[in-house]
């Protein structure tokens, strides 16, 4: 879906995917429904890659290279131009809102093996809540590119995982 990158939600139309893919639009239209359909779709084909999480040995190596990904990610405008994309079109299309809510879902749950390795290697409690400790991650993060619109670099991804293992250490993360 480079058209969404290159034109965002509001200025991609189905007519355009059409006169790029070499498709008439009544198929596209018939095959997703409209441009919510095809945007929805491409979501869910961005979550079948084979992305793993890192595995550096320890729970702060791990969420450091988490952390350092996201800004890898939001830093490059070619690889950002998609991702952004898709989380503009959440805010204008239930359907985007809800195949990017599946997404990040899925992709946090393959996050929630760095946590499983850290309980077993006894650097995290066992009642650590997996799924809010690797959001917790990523969320100073994507609020400064999403919301603030600040930049993001390496030594904040580094304080934003340095944050998440305190918060780990303190007990934090323990399931209520």
């Amino acid at each position: 879906m480079s058209g969404l990158a290159d034109h965002g939600y509001p200025g991609l139309t189905v007519e355009y995917v059409a006169d790029h893919s070499g498709v008439h639009k009544t198929t596209l239209y018939r095959r997703w429904g409209g441009l919510e359909g095809m945007v929805a779709d491409a979501l869910d084909m961005a979550g079948e890659d084979t992305w793993t999480p890192p595995d550096t040995g320890s729970l702060e190596g791990d969420l450091r290279e988490l952390a350092r990904e996201v800004v890898d990610s939001f830093t490059d405008d070619a690889a950002a131009a998609a991702p952004t994309a898709f989380v503009a079109a959440a805010f204008q299309s239930a359907r985007a809102a809800d195949a990017l809510h599946t997404f990040y879902a899925e992709r946090f749950g393959r996050c929630e093996r760095v946590v499983e390795r850290a309980v077993e290697r006894g650097e995290a409690a066992p009642d650590t809540d997996a799924a809010a400790l690797v959001r917790a991650v990523s969320a100073p993060l994507l609020l400064r590119v999403f919301i603030t619109r600040e930049p993001v670099d390496t030594a904040l991804a580094d304080q934003s995982a340095a944050a998440a293992i305190a918060a780990t250490r303190e007990g934090a993360f323990a399931r209520r």
